[in-house]
């Protein structure tokens, strides 16, 4: 059978190849051509277009960028219309691949989205859409099913959360060989995750960095995102107590004692591997003024909005500032608070379900298309 995958950012790249891989055991021929990042490619099938070249945070970023993102839609479909799939999966990305969906619906192709779009944070008006455009639908956080079924009606799959495969899947280095390899001396290391994208790395780092010389018995080691060259992190390394590891977040992670994490899915990674963070989030002045009017969430982490508690604390605009960041880092350095929090990551592992979403999902999409 013929798969067509479009997943545009990091996380969707991790996921797709896991669902790649799960895809070949499931079906012998399979053949695969995906708009991802390298981890898909490393599984194998034809990339079209990197996601690096896709990724555009923000509502005044996708206005300023609409030209090209017109430009890869248009890409998209002749794309499809040559290769002619028995069913194309999306992966997150709603602002993109909902695009796709109701065009390649129009023409008969089927639709599965796996990851659906959060349209229980905004836009949640999508609905009509969701139900119009697509065939299959797969989530993976345990209060999305009666979001979709209870609520709208509209029958889905829970899966579990594929970041628990991923991770259960993964290698990590130990201690001594991960610092071995990357330099680092025996201090704590306290992980700087800062995104993905360009601009949402420009500004965290600055804010993330601002605390580390108040803490002087532990090193602060950058996680490079696979998709930015080292040359774009080298101005912020110029202090002796910060370190960078590029494409090795895993081991950072399996090695951190704590963490400083701008929103979004590394929120939960840090969580699942166990280490206490503080999640930070600082946008554009222009997009936050919009997101709050429209986005009316209790929480903005995934480990938050699982437990439907504050279990992580989340600095948001201008809570998020260098005094703040030292007082929250401060608190999860302390053995009491850190024994607390860890407790309350092992409830959420147990709320996500247990190993298997990307071979359960791939075994529904291959059962649906045969």
């Amino acid at each position: 059978m013929k798969y067509y995958i479009i997943a545009g950012e990091a996380s969707g790249d991790l996921h797709g190849s896991n669902l790649m891989k799960a895809l070949n055991q499931k079906d012998a021929e399979a053949d695969i051509r995906f708009w991802g990042g390298d981890l898909m490619q490393n599984s194998g099938g034809t990339l079209v277009k990197h996601y690096r070249e896709l990724a555009f945070m923000g509502f005044a970023e996708v206005i300023l960028n609409l030209k090209t993102i017109l430009n890869n839609i248009k890409i998209c479909k002749a794309d499809i219309e040559q290769f002619n799939p028995d069913v194309i999966i999306f992966i997150d990305y709603p602002g993109f691949n909902m695009r796709i969906a109701k065009w390649a619906k129009q023409k008969g192709i089927k639709t599965h989205y796996y990851i659906s779009p959060q349209i229980w944070a905004w836009k949640e008006n999508r609905i009509k859409d969701i139900k119009r455009d697509f065939d299959k639908l797969y989530v993976i956080l345990p209060f999305e099913k009666d979001f979709y079924e209870k609520k709208h009606h509209f029958p889905v799959e829970f899966v579990g959360h594929p970041l628990i495969d991923a991770i259960h899947n993964s290698t990590t280095s130990d201690d001594n060989a991960f610092r071995t390899e990357n330099h680092l001396d025996k201090k704590p290391i306290i992980a700087i995750l800062p995104g993905s994208r360009k601009q949402e790395i420009t500004k965290m780092l600055t804010l993330l960095l601002s605390v580390v010389e108040d803490f002087p018995d532990y090193q602060f080691v950058i996680a490079g995102a696979p998709s930015q060259e080292y040359s774009f992190y080298e101005p912020f390394l110029k202090d002796k107590n910060i370190k960078f590891v590029s494409n090795k977040t895993y081991d950072l992670l399996a090695n951190a004692h704590a963490a400083l994490v701008t929103s979004g899915t590394a929120t939960l990674e840090t969580a699942l591997f166990k280490v206490p963070e503080v999640v930070c989030y600082k946008g554009s002045w222009v997009s936050y003024q919009i997101a709050k009017r429209i986005i009316t969430l209790k929480y903005i982490s995934l480990v938050n909005l699982i437990m439907d508690e504050q279990v992580v604390t989340e600095l948001i605009q201008n809570e998020c500032n260098p005094k703040r960041i030292k007082a929250e880092l401060t608190k999860i350095l302390d053995e009491n608070h850190r024994t607390t929090l860890l407790k309350k990551y092992d409830e959420l592992e147990q709320k996500l379900g247990g190993i298997g979403a990307s071979e359960k999902t791939a075994k529904l999409i291959v059962e649906a298309i045969c």
